[in-house]
């Protein structure tokens, strides 16, 4: 199988849009948003139809056909095990990263609630780690949600998390990795120093940084999203360190964390991108950094617009950037550069789909409106950055325009 990234998926002139038939060609499409659906990789897609196959029948069936696919599922939690560091029983896969946040605080918290009712998180974490908490919270022997703030970079502060994590009656601390909407990498190892001290869990959340920096084995409970480095949807990973305690929430099912389990397909094809994303990082073959910085540069020259997250590369994910339009609403600029033929995104990286205003940007003191965020996949080159800094002040004057800033 081939271990080359996908390319970024392009789109001929003309095709699929109006736009594009009768005047004139239509741009070349440029996708620069890869957060948590990144193009397939075509290893990852070999694997998926390959399984249809070999491992289409329930995995619970006695038959030959069933034990089959569960040789197919068993051997994807094994890879998965591998590559993460840990048993293979200690892996549960889980039908979306979602579903594994939310399975992760409210098992853990429902699992330790003789400890106290209390959830420490950062206040960027992912809306689906905060409405978990909440409802563990709620659900729980009493208690609270406990937010740690963070600096205009978006760090947590490491002696401020662990005087939280010291407190009685905590049942689990969350932090992220990095933060997959300003790239902010946190300081994990600290914080699991901390929460080891204290007797509490560590969650962390790696949805947005496996397979694009080391994430280490700084952590208690572990969340991974295979579709973040190309994986088709449908299967996300979590991991519990043996001797965490967790009680499930729901009906009873054979698969008593995710009840119904995940299609082997999906599984395998996880395992499959998990895998070539592991050889990358390892390989240290990553140039969206330098494109990142190139877009950090040109963008931080635009009136009026500020880059969020720290400007060392060491501090920060490769490929993700978010910066903020004053006097722009950001629905508004992602639509326009659709037009143009750039997709991004804007919002909360979370919360996009409803164009929330950035609950990250307004935790570090940052323009939460007007936000455009760029998360480059595997691929991108220097031409289409180049060309969506090209683009980006022009329609970004023309929409203050229309909004009776021109002057600016």
């Amino acid at each position: 199988m081939s271990t080359e990234p996908s390319p970024v998926p392009t789109v001929p002139p003309g095709s699929g849009s109006a736009a594009g038939r009768g005047r004139g060609a239509a741009p070349r499409r440029v996708v620069l948003d890869s957060a948590g659906r990144a193009p397939v990789l075509p290893a990852a897609r070999e694997a998926y139809l390959a399984a249809l196959d070999e491992g289409w029948a329930d995995p619970r069936r006695l038959h030959s056909e069933g034990r089959r696919a569960r040789a197919l599922l068993d051997g994807a939690r094994e890879a998965v095990a591998a590559l993460v560091g840990a048993r293979t029983e200690e892996v549960d896969l889980a039908p979306s990263h979602t579903a594994a946040l939310h399975g992760a605080v409210r098992t853990v918290a429902r699992g330790r609630r003789r400890t106290g009712g209390t959830v420490v998180t950062s206040a960027v974490e992912r809306m689906a780690v905060l409405d978990a908490a909440d409802l563990a919270v709620a659900e729980g022997p009493g208690g609270s949600r406990v937010t740690v703030p963070v600096d205009r970079l978006g760090r947590v502060d490491p002696g401020a998390l662990a005087e939280a994590v010291a407190v009685p009656g905590v049942a689990l601390a969350a932090l992220q990795h990095a933060n997959g909407e300003v790239g902010t990498l946190q300081p994990v190892q600290q914080a699991h120093a901390a929460a080891r001290a204290a007797g509490v869990p560590l969650l962390v959340d790696a949805g947005s940084s496996w397979g694009h920096v080391p994430v280490g084995d700084a952590w208690d409970v572990l969340t991974v999203d295979p579709g973040d480095v190309g994986a088709p949807p449908g299967v996300a990973v979590l991991v519990t360190r043996a001797g965490v305690r967790r009680s499930p929430v729901g009906p009873p099912d054979e698969d008593r964390w995710f009840p119904g389990g995940v299609a082997v397909p999906a599984a395998l094809a996880a395992a499959v991108a998990l895998q070539h994303a592991h050889a990358r990082v390892r390989a240290g073959d990553d140039d969206r950094a330098a494109l990142v910085d190139r877009v950090r540069e040109r963008v931080a020259a635009v009136p009026l617009v500020d880059v969020a997250g720290p400007g060392a590369r060491a501090e920060r994910l490769p490929h993700v950037l978010t910066f903020s339009c004053l006097y722009v609403d950001g629905e508004a600029v992602v639509t326009a550069l659709d037009r143009a033929g750039f997709a991004v995104a804007s919002g909360s990286a979370c919360t996009s789909a409803t164009q929330t205003p950035s609950h990250v940007l307004a935790a570090m003191g940052l323009l939460s409106q007007g936000n455009v965020r760029l998360s480059l996949p595997r691929g991108a080159t220097a031409a289409d950055v180049d060309r969506f800094c090209d683009v980006l002040p022009g329609v970004v004057a023309g929409l203050r325009r229309d909004a009776g800033a021109g002057d600016l």
